[in-house]
């Protein structure tokens, strides 16, 4: 394999929150008393990619502090609400902001550690470059694979979001190595592949949920098929 670097998004990429966002978020709805599927969830969960997108476009940054994230967060939780017909007004927000800052509601997916076994004997540097609050880093460390990645740049310490691709160089930096030497895996065709494709990375789309049947680059829907990726993109 060529790549000398491999690099991660963080959410939906390698981690989630359990059983997953959907179902987590409608047993806060049920325990408020309030009853909406996990199907209509997914529904409402447009709006998070609606937001991300908006917040890019008017440069807002949103994970570099408590109060960032919080604000932004609770938007997002009482936009989903309003879909689903649910007040906003009686701590929802709140209480959906506590469970997914919560380390507890969060795993690896089960595809991260078999696919991180299977690049370690190509000696590529691994590394993480996400949108996330400072705190995923603690969570890393939790769910036992920080030290997997000795790169490690989080938007919420650096001050940086996707899609600048300033965040990027500094991953590249740490790792010493060029672009078109690294790999760069995500779930978000807008701050995944856009940027770091035009940076003279390869993108790699991981599509669990297949969002994106019809992407033109390269795209997996199980980690586990990484390493097969990368070789044929080498």
């Amino acid at each position: 394999m060529r790549f000398r670097g491999v690099l991660f998004d963080a959410g939906e990429t390698l981690v989630h929150p359990v059983p997953s966002f959907p179902e987590l978020f409608s047993a806060v709805v049920q325990q408020a008393g309030q009853r909406r599927s996990p199907e209509q969830v997914v529904t409402a969960s447009r709006e998070v990619f609606d937001r991300f997108s908006q917040a890019a476009h008017d440069q807002e940054l949103w994970t570099t502090s408590p109060e960032r994230s919080a604000r932004f967060w609770k938007g997002v939780y009482r936009r989903m609400l309003a879909v689903l017909a649910l007040p906003a007004d009686d701590g929802l927000p709140d209480q959906l902001y506590a469970t997914f800052t919560d380390l507890d509601n969060y795993a690896l997916f089960d595809d991260v550690l078999p696919a991180l076994d299977a690049l370690q004997p190509s000696g590529a540097t691994l590394g993480v470059v996400s949108n996330f609050e400072a705190w995923l880093e603690d969570l890393l460390e939790r769910l036992g694979v920080a030290a997997r990645f000795p790169v490690l740049v989080i938007s919420g310490q650096v001050g940086i979001e996707k899609p600048d691709q300033r965040i990027y160089r500094i991953a590249l930096d740490l790792a010493g190595i060029r672009p078109q030497d690294a790999a760069y895996v995500g779930d978000n065709p807008e701050f995944d592949v856009t940027p770091t494709s035009a940076m003279g990375m390869t993108p790699i789309l991981i599509d669990r949920r297949t969002r994106f049947p019809d992407h033109e680059g390269v795209r997996i829907t199980d980690l586990r098929d990484l390493p097969a990726a990368l070789e044929a993109a080498s």
